[in-house]
């Protein structure tokens, strides 16, 4: 009986241990905990956001990861893009971002942006030049400066810029995963690719606690 029981337990373990996830990550070393949790958009959703920046070389090499790692996730997680501000051109290029939103041409424009920036060294500081960017796929002048100038893109900036503050972000990029976590690639050997190890860890972790 003594041996059932001992042989019992050991498979137990065994199991436990083939149950624990591949890799382990550690709160103020791999990710750090927000103090204040901010909302996430859909809670029946685990959310997680990529706050970038336009003009950031590591957020243009980073940006196809990203893509590529939010087509394999499955339907309870959903994978956002928060532009960050803290200069007024990031202001500008914020505003990029949601005029595209607003016209339905953020998954055309998305990359290109991105490209013109850092591959076609355009600054894309001033109204004419973006405008450019945008009648060269298909929209014209007078629609993009309505929509750039409007009062719902500055809201959208707003919102992000209270978002950022509310995450706790210092450089890009960073995803949040949840509102909870920050993940930065600071401090973590794995660079990028290893960020969205992390966000895997994470997504596991809430989906576990719900």
């Amino acid at each position: 009986m003594r041996i059932l029981v001992a042989i019992l337990c050991i498979m137990a373990s065994v199991m436990a241990c083939a149950e624990e996830p591949a890799s382990s990550y550690e709160a103020g070393t791999h990710y750090q905990v927000i103090d204040t949790p901010v909302r996430t958009i859909d809670p029946d959703k685990i959310e997680v956001t990529e706050v970038f920046w336009y003009g950031c070389g590591h957020c243009f090499t980073f940006a196809p990861l990203v893509e590529a790692w939010a087509e394999k996730q499955p339907e309870d997680v959903v994978v956002r893009h928060s532009p960050a501000i803290w200069r007024d051109v990031m202001n500008t290029h914020a505003r990029i971002f949601y005029t595209a939103k607003a016209l339905g041409k953020l998954k055309e424009l998305h990359g290109e942006i991105f490209r013109a920036m850092h591959q076609g060294k355009k600054s894309l500081a001033s109204e004419r030049e973006i405008a450019e960017l945008f009648a060269a796929h298909g929209v014209d002048k007078e629609t993009f400066s309505k929509t750039f100038n409007s009062f719902g893109v500055r809201s959208q900036v707003q919102q992000a810029d209270a978002r950022q503050r509310g995450y706790g972000i210092t450089s890009t990029p960073t995803l949040v995963v949840d509102g909870r976590y920050r993940i930065t690639g600071s401090n973590l050997t794995g660079g990028q690719a290893e960020m969205l190890k992390v966000a895997e860890f994470l997504v596991e972790k809430i989906r576990q606690e719900k």
